[in-house]
């Protein structure tokens, strides 16, 4: 029996609110009949996925597998929904995500030598949208920085940076060649929800400002709330007179990968991953400082290296994507 994609978005609801009355007010639908259909959800699946009592609702673990699996189903759907409609105007169009400090131009300069006849977007992504814009189709193929859940996702690694130190322009480090973590030990940190993601070996404490991206980073830091860390490639995209960036060598690095839904196979989605992967090298030493410094002649020695046969990585067949 195929599963009614209706009635999934229906339990999502209720299963989110954990309240019949709540959910039915979002979907804009009588409460009994969302009963009704949860009810008739729970038939065709043969199995309770919520329990009802004077204390509330409660997903069965039946509803939590559900609703661990359900995510990237209506995300699958809706982004199916999407291409048709973009299909149905007779236009070729992909969308790239990236995450802040990632340089696309370098490969959608190459992506287009191939297909002058595709429109290439592009849109930045935060860290906590980065697989629900896969998933759901708002962009077909991202540039991501791990962590990333990967349910539903193909994720392969394109290049690691480093990372500094954000710091108060007053802080005691600011200004150095380069620090240890052990010189950062016990300070606060603005970071963003998921604190599990610290990339310290010994964690933080947390600062209490939950930022998304490195705009919020910047001035939480800079009003003195904390310290942060991010990947190099700040230092070159964003600055603030307030902030100081010192390298910390000992840090893990940050990992840079390519990721597109599962259900998203495509030529053009293959060949847009071999330019990504062909200018890898490029897309990294924008992100270094250093590279900068030395000119535009040694961005334009790179640029050369990508455009001959050698690649950055390895090398992924069009059936793979």
């Amino acid at each position: 029996m195929d599963l009614d994609l209706r009635k999934l978005r229906y339990f999502v609801a209720v299963a989110d609110k954990l309240h019949f009355g709540r959910a039915a007010d979002e979907l804009h639908i009588a409460q009994p009949v969302l009963s009704r259909q949860i009810r008739a959800l729970e038939q065709d699946l043969g199995t309770l996925l919520l329990t009802r009592d004077s204390h509330g609702v409660e997903l069965t673990d039946a509803g939590k597998q559900l609703l661990t699996d359900a995510g990237p189903l209506l995300a699958s759907a809706h982004a199916v929904r999407r291409r048709v409609t973009v299909a149905a105007r007779g236009s070729q169009r992909l969308m790239v995500g990236f995450r802040a400090g990632i340089a696309v131009t370098p490969a959608v300069r190459l992506f287009g030598d191939r297909h002058p006849d595709v429109l290439v977007d592009v849109q930045r992504i935060e860290w906590d949208d980065q697989a629900p814009m896969l998933l759901d189709g708002r962009i077909d193929v991202g540039y991501v920085r791990l962590p990333i859940d990967e349910a539903g996702l193909r994720v392969a690694p394109l290049y690691t940076e480093p990372r500094v130190a954000v710091l108060p322009a007053g802080h005691r480090l600011a200004g150095r060649e380069q620090i240890t973590e052990a010189d950062l030990a016990g300070e606060p940190l603005v970071w963003h929800a998921d604190t599990s993601t610290q990339p310290t070996r010994r964690p933080h404490p947390n600062a209490g400002y939950l930022v998304r991206g490195v705009d919020e980073t910047l001035e939480h830091v800079a009003a003195g709330r904390g310290i942060s860390f991010l990947a190099r490639s700040a230092t070159v995209f964003y600055s603030h007179p307030d902030v100081s960036y010192v390298p910390v060598p000992d840090l893990a690095p940050d990992q840079v990968c390519l990721a597109v839904a599962v259900s998203r196979t495509s030529p053009l989605v293959a060949d847009f991953f071999t330019a990504a992967q062909a200018a890898a090298e490029i897309t990294a030493e924008c992100g270094n400082y250093e590279m900068w410094q030395l000119g535009s002649g040694a961005v334009a020695e790179v640029t050369r290296g990508a455009e001959s046969p050698r690649s950055a990585g390895p090398a992924v067949s069009r059936e793979a994507w």
